[in-house]
């Protein structure tokens, strides 16, 4: 239990249902205990969001019903379209997690897209399809904040 609230305090928590990475002083960045990790957390969150689409998808067929009354019918169609947008979402990210499992498999994993310096253990428990450091990314964001306005 202790164990637990400290790694919340420390802001490391279990990304689907998986511990952080417990680094070794003689660990090489990415070796096979890394990239075994990262492959269980990516497959054990893609299992979840494909779950999800699946009750969606279970969900919309038992609650669809063709209301006589136009504002609850207008109502259903927005809650349907809410959570449309949602499993959009979590399509798109299954297919980045898709990605990445691939970048695994070809040891690309780990390391910057823009400057390939690696990414770093920390980064990549907190954002597993991360593809750029955190360099790379602030520069990125603040380039679309400038083109944005």
């Amino acid at each position: 239990m202790q164990a637990n609230k400290t790694k919340k305090t420390l802001g490391i928590l279990a990304i689907a249902g998986v511990e952080p990475y417990q680094e070794s002083n003689g660990d090489e960045y990415m070796d096979q205990a890394q990239r075994e990790h990262f492959t269980q957390i990516l497959g054990a969150w893609r299992t979840q969001l494909r779950e999800e689409v699946d009750r969606t998808v279970d969900h919309m067929k038992d609650e669809a019903a063709n209301f006589p009354d136009p504002i609850d019918r207008a109502t259903q169609e927005e809650e349907f379209s809410l959570e449309l947008r949602a499993r959009d979402r979590e399509r798109r990210l299954i297919k980045k997690i898709t990605k990445t499992l691939k970048k695994i498999e070809e040891d690309d994993f780990g390391f910057c897209e823009s400057c390939g310096v690696e990414i770093g253990i920390r980064r990549l428990e907190a954002r597993p399809t991360a593809d750029l450091c955190i360099d790379c990314k602030t520069l990125a964001e603040i380039k679309e904040k400038q083109i944005i306005g």
